[in-house]
């Protein structure tokens, strides 16, 4: 950035897209034994050492990795951390509003996942689905959470759901991945940055989330407007396992930070 005025370095600086660090594949992990290991603190904590900005859980119905007491011991330790973030998400007409308003996290993520579901595969439809999340978003807004809606990447479907309370949208991102893996991810790419900029213009902020990785994390950031957090999880804890939980997410970081 040696090239920038210090004002636009600022600002810059300001408009840096956060990482939020997704534990469950670790919770995984540790429930195939009865043993406690890996342990959920551990990780987290040594994540918010490399510099990490927050922490990502989805406490799914069926406990299949993260259970009850994680949101707890996770709440717990970023109590201790000023300033970092802890994001819930999860299907809001399940289980996911009891820890809204025990845990009353910074973020709350409402993802439209069925019961047993392998992984979060698609957004939101609006207005279908508005009337039935409106009080819900209501209700997370007085526990003192955020609330970010994971939607697909669709333009038209951004104020809408700003016209019913969301103050986020996060970007479901696998139709990006695979695009990307393929080396044909420029259409993709013009999708995304189209939803963003029409989240921006409705009074949204914009996160992302789903198959980021080190190869296609820096050119999503460099041409998607205004991306506030990415979530992940699968992909780091996979360079983890060869490379350490901080090592890691510097890699992260530095990834984000090579996008502007």
């Amino acid at each position: 950035m040696s090239g920038l005025s210090s004002s636009h370095a600022s600002h810059a600086a300001a408009q840096r897209c956060a990482l939020s660090v997704n534990l469950n594949k670790v919770a995984t992990v540790r429930n195939t034994r009865h043993l406690g290991i890996p342990s959920l603190v551990r990780a987290g904590t040594l994540c918010l050492q490399a510099g990490a900005h927050g922490l990502t859980v989805h406490p799914r119905p069926d406990e299949r990795h993260i259970r009850a007491h994680d949101v707890k011991d996770l709440a717990a330790l970023l109590a201790q951390w000023p300033g970092r973030e802890f994001n819930i998400e999860g299907n809001p007409f399940h289980n996911l509003m009891g820890f809204v308003d025990s845990v009353r996290p910074q973020q709350v993520t409402f993802v439209p996942d069925a019961q047993g579901q392998f992984t979060s595969d698609h957004g939101w439809r609006l207005p279908e689905d508005a009337e039935r999340l409106q009080p819900l978003i209501a209700q997370a807004h007085a526990a003192g959470a955020r609330v970010s809606l994971f939607m697909d990447p669709e333009p038209a479907q951004m104020a809408m759901a700003r016209a019913i309370g969301a103050d986020r949208v996060e970007l479901y991102t696998e139709p990006y991945a695979a695009a990307h893996a393929r080396g044909d991810a420029d259409n993709e790419l013009a999708r995304y940055r189209e939803a963003a900029q029409a989240a921006l213009d409705a009074g949204l902020a914009v996160n992302a989330g789903h198959d980021l990785n080190l190869d296609n994390l820096t050119p999503f950031l460099a041409t998607v407007p205004g991306v506030s957090e990415v979530s992940i999880g699968h992909a780091l804890l996979a360079d983890a396992l060869e490379t350490g939980y901080g090592a890691a997410v510097k890699a992260y970081l530095a990834a984000i930070a090579s996008s502007y």
